[in-house]
């Protein structure tokens, strides 16, 4: 298993041209300023020409304010008047607590603030702090900022916000290296074996009827797989006997608007695939674009008859399939371990998290978090204890019968 500090690339504004002609900001001439929502604009214009991953571009972000009128703050690191850095966060209640976090929650994974990689070698901890302090001095209502899921690094970039105390993220990630094409990867990950399972499971399908992959071209086509995808999500977290992250109106609205507005680009940041068998559709996923790095941020299949013939396997091999087709060097499987990921993936991602209070109610909420997360991480590290979470997760759900191997985390 390879160690690695995932390499993203966003927008990639010329970031090796930008790296080899660094700007060194003098320390005082840091200016660091914050603004409610109405700096959202700004921060769209600032990402025309910035390096940022997919859940920090300026779709994901006016998409989600614009979807959930969430209460935005956003922050801004200058020298000399050239924006440098960018934070874009939402403003949320917990318990008694404003948190201030990356837009989308849980949704938002392999973060990376939008940056102008010629400044990142200046930009030190005090200078990130500067911008805590901006936001607290806009926004004295907020108690903690929350930076959760961050890369180390995005297009061998390394994360500014690493200048700051920190610590690992609860979840891994897992990623598959494509170098070398579809045939390379096979031959290094039981490729035997992966090809006679496709083909027995494309006779499966052919006997039920015909069965297609589609990949969402039109606004019509997007809305038919996300309802399906947002069907089964439904049907699945409750057998699992967890929330459904997706259930929000507001949340369903805002993938809807994302997803279909990236039909207008060239190459879509944002992609949907589907498989299709006899007419209905049996497994979704939901694909970000960075550079040449292909993210599967979301995916689910439908609890038919067909389930146990593992759809979403079989799209997955499509999708990586293409994936190396279009020339990406890594198909990401995003935040979560599970088996059906670890059959694909010989690269681990260690995020991590960054936790800044900004008074005394947010510093005792910071410690019970950090207390939280090592709690997480010992039960999805240790086998047994998190083998038994999951099933008693489904005994309180009332469903007794284990989880088939499209499970999420």
């Amino acid at each position: 298993m390879v160690d690695a500090t995932a390499s993203f690339d966003g927008n990639r504004v010329a970031a090796n041209e930008a790296s080899a002609r660094p700007v060194l900001a003098d320390q005082d001439r840091w200016t660091a300023t914050a603004s409610d929502g109405t700096g959202v604009a700004d921060y769209v214009q600032f990402c025309a020409s910035a390096l940022f991953a997919p859940a920090q571009s300026a779709s994901w972000v006016s998409n989600w304010a614009a979807a959930t009128g969430a209460d935005m703050v956003v922050a801004t690191l200058s020298s000399d008047g050239r924006p440098a850095l960018s934070l874009a966060l939402e403003i949320v209640r917990s318990g008694p607590f404003n948190v201030a976090r990356f837009a989308g929650g849980r949704h938002a994974n392999g973060n990376f603030v939008a940056a102008d990689p010629r400044f990142l070698p200046a930009i030190d901890g005090r200078a990130i702090r500067s911008m805590f302090q901006a936001i607290a001095r806009a926004r004295p209502d907020i108690d903690l900022i929350s930076l959760e899921r961050l890369l180390p690094d995005l297009d061998g970039v390394a994360n500014p916000l690493a200048a700051l105390p920190g610590f690992p993220s609860p979840n891994l990630a897992l990623a598959v290296d494509l170098d070398g094409g579809f045939d390379a990867l096979l031959s290094r990950a039981s490729g035997k074996r992966k090809r006679k399972k496709h083909r027995s499971q494309t006779r499966k399908f052919e006997a039920v009827g015909a069965f297609r992959r589609i990949e969402a071209r039109t606004r019509e086509e997007v809305d038919k797989l996300l309802d399906a995808f947002l069907e089964m999500k439904e049907v699945r977290f409750a057998k699992m006997g967890i929330a459904n992250v997706f259930g929000d109106r507001q949340v369903r609205d805002f993938f809807r608007a994302l997803f279909a507005d990236a039909l207008a680009e060239e190459k879509p940041p944002f992609l949907l695939h589907g498989l299709d068998v006899a007419g209905k559709l049996r497994a979704v996923t939901g694909s970000s674009r960075s550079g040449k790095r292909l993210i599967c941020e979301f995916g689910a299949i439908a609890e038919d008859d067909l389930s146990s013939t593992s759809p979403g396997d079989f799209l997955f091999f499509d999708n990586i399939q293409e994936a190396c087709e279009l020339g990406f060097d890594v198909y990401d499987f995003s935040v979560g371990d599970e088996p059906y990921k670890r059959l694909w993936c010989d690269i681990e991602v260690q995020h991590f998290e960054v936790l800044a209070p900004l008074t005394l109610k947010g510093r005792a909420l910071a410690t019970t978090m950090r207390q939280g997360a090592r709690a997480k991480a010992f039960i999805k590290n240790n086998p047994t204890v998190w083998k038994l979470t999951k099933m008693l997760r489904r005994k309180a759900a009332g469903q007794a019968a284990p989880a088939a191997v499209e499970d999420d985390s």
